[in-house]
């Protein structure tokens, strides 16, 4: 029993390290992109753009918008790069920047008639989602679930879950404590297993041969 454990902690370590290596260096390209250098700049957005737009997807932005709020956050980030000074990752820099877009499209279109309708939208979003992921096949689409939790509990399960942030710097996007992050995740996870377990229940059996 000692043996896979201590083989568990030291997988778990390694893993640390290489998420620890790989904001180093998103950062590192941050603050050279901020000084001028060009490639640390196609280096930064190549290596954020599917997190950034998979963030604005399931935040609640329109999905057919999702690829002009992507957008807009890399211009704003690269027009405030003068400001970024490291003392955080760059990754949770950028994702408050696009927490930021989102709530002002959405402020912008309040009053403005949605353009796309229902079938649109879930095509949309169930193309944008992670694949792979256990628990969510048999035609559930993750991006339906999703939708049904509280806009709290969802941003708090896709910084986490989807985006891999940890909580300590997803706590930091959403500008709260990390217990409440902590909470708005096992809340999410209990909502969505009940939901599975549900459609699992209503699922029609194999037919009889």
């Amino acid at each position: 029993m000692i043996a896979p454990a201590l083989s568990s902690v030291r997988e778990e370590s390694r893993e640390d390290s290489k998420n620890e290596s790989r904001e180093e260096s998103l950062t590192a390209w941050a603050l050279a992109a901020r000084s001028g250098d060009l490639d640390a700049v196609d280096l930064f957005v190549r290596a954020l753009h599917r997190d950034v737009r998979r963030y604005v997807t399931f935040l609640g932005a329109d999905p057919q918008s999702a690829d002009d709020l992507t957008q807009e956050t890399f211009l704003r980030a690269l027009g405030s790069l003068h400001r970024f000074e490291g003392r955080s990752s760059a990754r949770t820099w950028l994702l408050s920047i696009a927490r930021r877009a989102v709530i002002d499209s959405i402020r912008n279109n309040t009053s403005r008639p949605r353009l796309s309708d229902t079938d649109d939208w879930q095509s949309a979003a169930e193309r944008s989602q992670p694949r792979g992921l256990p628990g969510f096949e048999d035609g559930i689409a993750l991006a339906e679930l999703l939708d049904t939790l509280p806009d709290d509990r969802r941003e708090a399960f896709v910084l986490t879950q989807l985006v891999g942030l940890p909580y300590a710097e997803a706590a930091g996007v959403s500008d709260c404590p990390v217990g409440t992050v902590r909470s708005r995740v096992a809340r999410a996870r209990t909502s969505l297993i009940g939901w599975l377990d549900d459609a699992e229940r209503c699922a029609p059996g194999p037919a009889a041969a």
